[in-house]
């Protein structure tokens, strides 16, 4: 699907640039500094669409500071609107195709990651461009604290399977899977759109949480 381009993206996230960080690699080492309380921990989320499940995540969990990155200016200005409809101040956005997360953080700056509908990149050729292909991983160690989480949500069963192998080679800790999210009911999910469209349909939702070792 075409998205429609929306010349008026450029002057809405300046006009909001305490929501949308407008120079974000130079923020590299320093992110707390863009937030209120500069005590919170740091959760970092790759891909995040028009942005339902990190301004929910931020009202949700007010002690926790979070950034989302999204590279498609014309679906970040839909986050935006999110974040400031859900008046949290504990958000922020970024419009970049961060290819390496080491250009953006410091080692050990972010606290948890979040990879929520990533691209299943399905044929094997493409094996490298999924978001938890072991380069991926090697670039989320250090990014992440000693024993950092990462939380993996999608519909593809054929992802999920691969992301729990590539993580258990990795040397990973897995602490929690779900086949059917949906169906647990956990009252502290934060579904995004992409997984109400597929719950909807009554697609099962596949959720794990995995560690670093310390």
């Amino acid at each position: 699907m075409r998205l429609r381009n929306k010349p008026w993206a450029d002057d809405y996230m300046k006009e909001n640039d305490h929501v949308v960080v407008q120079k974000p690699f130079e923020a590299k080492g320093d992110w707390k500094s863009l937030f209120d309380n500069k005590d919170n921990p740091l959760h970092l989320e790759i891909g995040s669409g028009k942005g339902q499940f990190i301004a929910g995540m931020g009202k949700q969990h007010e002690d926790i500071n979070f950034v989302g990155i999204e590279r498609v200016k014309s679906v970040i200005v839909g986050a935006v609107k999110k974040v400031l409809d859900a008046g949290t101040s504990n958000v922020r956005l970024v419009n970049e195709d961060a290819e390496d997360l080491r250009d953006l953080f410091e080692s050990n700056e972010v606290d948890h990651l979040y990879l929520n509908f990533s691209d299943p990149w399905p044929k094997n050729r493409h094996e490298k461009r999924r978001l938890t292909f072991r380069t991926f991983l090697e670039q989320y160690e250090e990014v992440l604290v000693p024993g950092g989480e990462i939380t993996l949500k999608t519909d593809n069963r054929g992802l999920f399977e691969y992301s729990l192998m590539s993580f258990s080679q990795y040397g990973m800790l897995i602490e929690d899977v779900s086949v059917d999210l949906h169906a647990d009911e956990d009252p502290l999910n934060v579904p995004t759109e992409y997984e109400e469209k597929f719950a909807a349909k009554g697609q099962p939702i596949y959720r794990c949480r995995v560690r670093f070792r310390t």
